[in-house]
């Protein structure tokens, strides 16, 4: 290797592996899980909390979601080779190799814990649970058919992880903006399992849309759908938010009602439409509204 191969192969190497690295994790559907937790956050503080609060918040998510997403890769690897939908990620194409992909969760884990750290004592004690949890998810599958509600309550964690992040304290405020997260999450899980039905029928994976069926799986998403939506509604009216609350809550629920109605029992192709790839809009939707709520 010449002098100048030696001084840009590192550079390569940063070039095309950090790319698949944020690809693999799917940083980008962070936006849908960060704008919860920043409500946790500015409910929990009744405005901004500062720029130290905020940064060691988003970095605490951005570590605990590297782990997690991480984790889910190299523990279904084998599996994913085999599903139409996952066969083109990266580790069943060999783009990344399994040790890189476990070392991703060993550094969100790490990346996680010193901010934790940098929070508060009560955040530091709950980290290791939150990872584990994180973790663990991810095998429910093979177990239940209620594994959708699993992954629902792992995004649910952020919010209230965030208002611990900023009083010290859970309150049962955060408790039900968690429980809005779990039902919304937990439904989409259900509407997207209906996408692998087949899959899971060959290879033995548990789904609800397996167990019950596609027009049931439909059904309940839309029965989780609606008492998310009254238990954000209530949230509201619990915490006397002003009026910009409700209207990003009517802005959002109409978004959500539209997605649902979009899908039939005997036609899914509306999951590829650009309102379920950019699903992440209504949770900013939700965001706004809420800043706007308590800074106004």
């Amino acid at each position: 290797m010449s002098a100048a191969d030696a001084l840009t192969f590192p550079a390569g190497i940063i070039a095309t592996r950090v790319p698949r690295y944020l690809s693999t994790i799917r940083i980008w559907e962070s936006l849908y899980a960060l704008p919860f937790c920043f409500m946790g956050m500015f409910l929990a503080a009744d405005g901004w909390p500062g720029w130290s609060v905020f940064i060691w918040i988003t970095v605490a998510l951005t570590g605990v979601r590297t782990l997690g997403m991480a984790a889910n890769r190299f523990l279904h690897r084998k599996e994913d080779v085999h599903n139409p939908r996952t066969a083109n990620r990266h580790l069943p194409t060999g783009k990344l190799k399994p040790f890189e992909v476990f070392g991703l969760m060993l550094v969100g884990t790490g990346v996680f814990f010193c901010a934790a750290a940098q929070l508060n004592g009560l955040a530091l004690a709950l980290a290791p649970v939150a990872a584990a949890y994180v973790v663990l998810y991810s095998f429910a599958k093979y177990y239940t058919w209620a594994c959708h509600f699993f992954l629902g309550w792992a995004l649910a964690i952020s919010p209230s992880a965030a208002w611990i992040a900023v009083t010290g304290r859970l309150d049962p405020e955060a408790v039900l903006l968690s429980v809005v997260v779990a039902l919304w999450a937990g439904g989409f899980d259900i509407v997207y399992g209906c996408a692998d039905i087949d899959f899971d029928r060959k290879y033995g994976v548990n789904s609800f849309p397996k167990r019950f069926g596609i027009a049931a799986a439909l059904r309940t998403t839309r029965v989780m759908h609606a008492a998310s939506a009254s238990a954000l509604l209530a949230l509201g009216f619990w915490l006397d938010l002003s009026f910009y609350y409700f209207i990003g809550w009517a802005i959002a629920v109409s978004l959500l009602a539209l997605e649902n109605g979009l899908l039939k029992a005997d036609d899914l192709s509306k999951l590829r439409s650009p309102l379920f790839q950019y699903n992440s809009v209504i949770s900013m939707v939700l965001l706004l509204f809420t800043i706007l709520a308590v800074e106004i």
